[in-house]
């Protein structure tokens, strides 16, 4: 069996991750958090602070060109390890071990039951077994591993353990990447778990430490809006749906003429006609708001829950200006932008105003970077 995945409990939750590396050799051994996404890599390197605070040493983001990554898939590994070098250098990073990230469509994962008198070499073996019910792939084309989460409610006599896997492609594309860029893969995760962790840092600063909360996050990509509902450390709800900014960009270029990628620049940079944000960032932002609201609405009817209390919003769509009174004004939950590095020291190396922009892009790649964390 191929046995890559590793397990960490953070907050109360149970996360998988690939373990590329038998020890990083020393706990909390330098790390980077790389981020890759369908528009840009974005890297974090985190230490540790004073009194037990993290500390966020350095950062860089590095855009990339459309069709380098479609759907989650890498598709120019050239390009994106050129973007990640360059972000690596621009960082001012020394530390070459990396974590990375896989989509969480490209993960599957299963809860079964077994006895719980079995040997560690006769888990395995049952584990094997079990497999070829749930992955609708041969065994030797995944990565597969387990961990054990602990007693079965139901059942003194078993217990509940997650089996996840992935295609081997699918890791083997961002080892390359990272090898290319000149890094050493130490860790896989799934992106959408790091970003959780990274959410744990943020609402420890809502009151009670967001205990007892129920936390949607909505990650607002290029073109996906993935919603994540949280509570008390653990994911009750999770989907994605296509949506992202990734739209505005089309419209925007459909209606100057522009190349998509001009008109990303152009977007970015601000440089449009004057009127564009009423005829286009406007009427976005309130679409923006709009899906969130629709997808509040398919979590209160597809789960037992009647209500969120905080929506924090998270990606590169967050900081769009007016969509927090958007969103606020749409479902009537209090609405902020999510940022993990309000409670962390903050490196000299960093532009704080830089880093209020960027914070909500970041999410992702800070969970990866605490990986240099685990016990």
């Amino acid at each position: 069996m191929s046995t890559v995945f590793s397990e960490l409990r953070a907050q109360g939750e149970t996360r998988l991750a690939f373990d590329l590396s038998a020890l990083f050799g020393s706990r909390n051994a330098p790390l980077v958090g790389v981020d890759v996404s369908a528009t840009s890599v974005k890297l974090v390197e985190l230490s540790s602070g004073a009194n037990g605070r993290l500390r966020l040493e350095r950062y860089a983001i590095e855009q990339l060109p459309r069709g380098a990554v479609v759907d989650g898939n890498i598709e120019k590994v050239d390009v994106v390890a050129d973007a990640t070098r360059r972000a690596w250098r621009k960082a001012g990073c020394r530390t070459k071990n990396a974590a990375l990230g896989l989509p969480l469509q490209a993960v599957i994962t299963k809860r079964i039951f077994l006895p719980a008198n079995l040997s560690d070499e006769e888990l395995e073996l049952q584990i094997e077994s079990e497999a070829n019910q749930y992955i609708p792939f041969a065994l030797d084309e995944v990565s597969i591993d387990f961990c054990v989460i602990g007693p079965a409610p139901q059942s003194k006599d078993d217990i509940e353990v997650l089996l996840a896997a992935a295609r081997k492609e699918r890791v083997e594309d961002r080892v390359a990447v990272a090898e290319a860029a000149g890094l050493k893969a130490m860790v896989m995760d799934v992106e959408s778990y790091a970003s959780h962790a990274a959410l744990a840092l943020a609402s420890a600063q809502l009151p009670n430490r967001g205990e007892g909360l129920l936390l949607a996050l909505f990650y607002i990509g290029a073109n996906t809006l993935n919603v994540s509902v949280i509570l008390n450390g653990q994911v009750v709800y999770e989907r994605d749906q296509a949506f992202g900014g990734n739209q505005l960009t089309q419209d925007i270029a459909r209606a100057y003429g522009l190349s998509f990628e001009e008109a990303e620049a152009k977007k970015r940079a601000g440089d449009l006609p004057e009127g564009w944000e009423k005829d286009f960032l406007q009427p976005f932002t309130d679409a923006c708001a709009l899906e969130i609201a629709r997808a509040l609405q398919f979590f209160f009817t597809s789960t037992p829950y009647s209500r969120v209390d905080q929506i924090m919003l998270g990606g590169g769509c967050a900081v769009l200006p007016d969509l927090v009174d958007a969103v606020v004004n749409r479902t009537q939950v209090p609405t902020s932008v999510v940022s993990p590095f309000k409670a962390m020291e903050i490196s000299p190396n960093v532009r704080e105003r830089q880093l209020q922009a960027d914070a909500p892009l970041l999410m992702v790649a800070c969970g990866l970077a605490m990986r240099r964390f685990d016990q």
